[in-house]
């Protein structure tokens, strides 16, 4: 099992900057792709960013490319969303998940570990 703990999340204006982080307990944290989901009130999880775990290829929902990067530091089994110029829209639960596998990585179901979710609000 791998055990995810998010962290950074927090109440900003349109247009700032936050930095979310999720810790892992993971030998094989770096064989795992890991990825960010969110969900608002009353809408379905959402796909928001994914990395590989071989050749750290990124990925990204169109609604957040150009502004949100996805990293991650093996050594201090941790992943990062850079999260700027935010807007209202990018309101909601953001939660870190890992998997083994290489494919459908935009899928929720592609992944078998989660963490709880830090809150991320943007106001106008």
């Amino acid at each position: 099992q791998v055990q995810l703990v998010e962290s950074g999340g927090g109440s900003v204006q349109a247009g700032d900057s936050l930095r979310l982080s999720c810790g892992a307990s993971a030998r094989t944290f770096s064989t795992y792709t890991m990825a960010w989901f969110r969900q608002a009130p009353g809408k379905e999880r959402e796909f928001v960013a994914a990395i590989s775990w071989i050749g750290d290829s990124t990925y990204y929902a169109d609604s957040v490319k150009g502004r949100f990067t996805i990293s991650k530091d093996n050594a201090k089994n941790t992943l990062y969303l850079q999260m700027n110029s935010l807007k209202p829209e990018d309101t909601a639960v953001y939660y870190c998940a890992a998997t083994s596998g290489l494919y459908y990585l935009m899928l929720s179901t592609t992944y078998g570990h989660w963490g709880q979710g830090t809150q991320v609000t943007v106001s106008s």
